[in-house]
């Protein structure tokens, strides 16, 4: 018998009719031949009513009480949906995280979970049960109830679907799907049929609301299709799709997203040594601060700039830690910028496709939107603006990939979305141990590439853009884009390219630049590139330190790094290179896939 995993938000069971309308639907579920597990979140602002309790009471409460407080949303939601049931003639059971099994760390309000026992759950559902689970909980070895944090109860349904190899994961929450852009700033965003884990993992973490991050890592990680929908449709409207593919592998951009309030930090003339990195970002890790766009370009004279963007909410703690690490360098200048925001375009073609960045930044120059930073990653593109900008750029780069018209139809299409494979008990149990831990899927050296970097650049709408038109109309293949901070009123432009075409690129860079008062072409025929690759990149903030660390302790001096939600790269010395990459295959041994 096929097993499906259903989730109900907030919204979705914030009135008794709503309740009543979600357990219509698990029931017909039932009917239809599925097992049904339910995960319920608490009932529309019940959590924001708890935390104003919290604080009318108690000025600081503790981590630990305040989940004790918070896990009773839920509580009441799966016993409200569990009499729902009851109430239509279905059989029904609520359970709490604890009774569940879902097993935590003792990280309070933030916790990630460990394991989850299906003994209970599978028993319930052999008997025709329908079991309710409480979203957004669990309890660590102790007993304690702990609470997993923003968008915990997307985590608990996707973590269910994938210990019980349920066929679909379905959220119903407010809206239709996974939309190109958020429809609240672009009229023309379109829902999308489907989109692959990879695409939609960068997408949420670039603040597309639909569905937080973590839920998505596990979807990916343990190959759980998740297929969003719209709660408050009587009709079995199709929503999206999240799983292996995308609707657009004939496009190289399926969405967009705008991250809205971001701060760039940038220290100035860093010595340009092995270990520098290890130091600023073992500071700001140790302050449990997530850091987003890391743009670090090419050195000179013993020094180089580092930049970082963090979001306004974490400004003040990260101006500390680095201003502690910046007095401990010496001379070191740190710059703050607030009011910033991050535009990004995705999408899995990308990765194959050529022509990408010299639309996007033509399409930005045209509204007059003038670039800050840039950072690139196999399957997206990240441009840094001023936050007034923000939504004018977004609704640009929506426009230039003409995301408002439907992909082509697709002959291969199936119904099929990848259902998680067999395996046998042991293979299972061994898999989702520690299930929310960081897995690293590969690190990789590159000597294929070269650099070039452009010095000097004017800080003004349009450059970046002739820049790659002129590359692009040579054909000529562009992977690493690191554009950083720069200062009065200059900015630094690197790009790698495969090392047969560097002496072309440089010429073509000179002649798309002579008019432009840029300052000389720097080049370097033959560099390394450090990738690691995985599931967590982001959401575990320790992996930079861990990646820069390991690096150091082998000499090895970054020269060049750019992220994303499941890769950081870095250039080295090509002479390098192969010291690096054993460095951080042992880094990373304990937690490679």
């Amino acid at each position: 018998m096929s097993l499906i995993v259903q989730k109900f938000g907030g919204t979705s069971v914030a009135t008794p009719e709503k309740i009543t309308e979600a357990a219509r639907k698990a029931i017909r579920a039932q009917q239809q031949g599925h097992q049904v597990v339910m995960v319920v979140s608490a009932m529309g602002k019940n959590t924001d009513m708890l935390v104003d309790l919290a604080n009318a009471v108690c000025s600081g409460p503790s981590a630990r009480e305040m989940d004790m407080l918070l896990s009773t949303g839920e509580q009441v939601s799966v016993a409200l949906v569990a009499m729902a049931i009851h109430e239509l003639g279905g059989k029904a059971t609520s359970l709490t995280g604890g009774q569940i099994g879902i097993k935590t760390d003792n990280s309070h309000t933030k916790a990630r979970i460990q394991s989850i026992s299906t003994d209970r759950m599978q028993t319930l559902l052999d008997d025709g049960h329908i079991v309710i689970a409480a979203g957004f909980q669990g309890a660590d070895d102790e007993g304690n109830i702990t609470t997993l944090g923003r968008g915990g109860s997307d985590t608990t349904a996707v973590a269910l679907a994938a210990v019980l190899q349920a066929d679909e994961c379905q959220i119903y929450t407010d809206v239709d799907g996974v939309f190109t852009t958020d429809p609240r700033m672009v009229a023309q965003a379109r829902k999308m049929d489907r989109v692959s884990h990879n695409e939609m993992l960068e997408l949420a973490s670039l603040g597309a609301g639909v569905m937080h991050s973590r839920s998505i890592e596990f979807g990916k990680k343990f190959n759980v299709p998740i297929h969003v929908r719209n709660s408050g449709s009587f009709t079995d409207e199709p929503g999206t799709v999240i799983g292996p593919d995308s609707e657009s592998a004939d496009r190289p951009v399926s969405g967009c997203a705008l991250t809205k309030s971001e701060a760039r930090i940038s220290l100035i003339g860093v010595p340009d040594q092995p270990g520098t990195m290890h130091q600023v970002f073992g500071v700001i890790g140790a302050a449990h601060v997530a850091v987003d766009m890391i743009v670090q370009d090419v050195g000179a004279d013993g020094l180089a700039d580092i930049a970082f963007t963090v979001m306004e909410g974490d400004l003040a703690a990260t101006l500390k830690a680095v201003k502690k690490v910046a007095s401990d360098f010496g001379n070191v200048e740190v710059q703050c910028e607030e009011g910033l925001s991050k535009v990004s375009v995705v999408g899995l073609g990308m990765a194959t496709q050529t022509g990408v960045a010299d639309r996007m930044f033509r399409a930005l120059a045209d509204d007059g939107v003038n670039i800050k930073a840039i950072t690139t990653s196999q399957i997206k593109i990240s441009v840094l603006v001023d936050k007034a900008d923000g939504q004018k750029a977004l609704r640009a780069v929506h426009r230039e990939f003409e995301l408002e018209k439907p992909p082509a139809a697709r002959s291969d299409f199936s119904e099929d979305h990848g259902r998680l494979e067999q395996s046998s008990p042991a293979d299972i149990v061994a898999r989702l141990q520690r299930m929310e831990d960081l897995t690293i899927d590969n690190v990789t050296l590159d000597q294929s590439q070269g650099r070039i970097t452009v010095t000097d650049i004017p800080d003004e709408p349009g450059i970046a853009a002739q820049i790659f038109e002129a590359v692009a109309a040579e054909n000529l293949l562009v992977d690493m884009i690191v554009q950083g901070a720069g200062t009065d009123g200059l900015a630094d432009l690197s790009f790698t390219v495969p090392r047969d075409v560097v002496t072309k690129a440089v010429q073509v860079v000179e002649d798309a630049t002579r008019d432009l008062n840029c300052g000389p072409i720097e080049s370097e025929p033959a560099i390394a590139i450090l990738s690691v690759f995985g599931i967590g990149i982001r959401s575990h903030v320790g992996v930079g330190v861990r990646m820069f660390a390991a690096l150091a302790e082998a000499k090895v001096n970054v020269e060049m790094i750019n992220t994303s939600e499941m890769r950081v790269n870095v250039v080295v010395d090509s002479a390098q290179g192969d010291a690096g990459l054993q460095a951080l295959k042992a880094a990373f041994a304990d937690v490679k896939s």
